[in-house]
């Protein structure tokens, strides 16, 4: 699983319309998030560090809700932008997700334990058993 990475509001255009988790590295403003969606349409989450994320408006929140699209507080840890515009959720945290599943483990057990180790947010951790259920 990718999370595309996006450094400057000029790079919004220039994205991929098939991106589905994109991880804002800068605040964005209502017209930015109005230009990530324009320009991906099937964008399924927007990931923001925590600092931007509470400066994000109550109408932003509504529009994304309504357009079935996850605002997700949250970082890459360690990711360098100059060597891969992605990041990458290790397909080890995604099996180990599916693991905890099959063993029967809560979503809360499963969210808590794998956001420790892995250093996601507790809400992409969710976002990952949602769509691993599906995939």
């Amino acid at each position: 699983m990718k999370i595309r990475v996006v450094s400057s509001r000029e790079e919004i255009f220039t994205l991929n319309p098939n991106e589905k988790i994109v991880h804002l590295a800068f605040r964005p403003s209502n017209k930015d998030v109005f230009g990530l969606v324009e320009t991906c349409p099937k964008i399924e989450v927007i990931q923001l560090p925590q600092s931007y994320k509470r400066t994000v408006s109550k109408s932003i929140e509504m529009f994304l809700d309504m357009q079935r699209i996850r605002l997700i507080e949250g970082d890459v840890w360690g990711h360098r932008k100059d060597l891969n515009e992605y990041y990458n959720i290790p397909s080890s945290v995604i099996e180990k997700i599916k693991v905890m599943k099959t063993e029967g483990k809560s979503a809360e057990d499963i969210e808590a334990k794998i956001s420790r180790e892995s250093k996601l947010n507790p809400e992409m951790v969710e976002y990952i058993m949602t769509k691993e259920a599906t995939a």
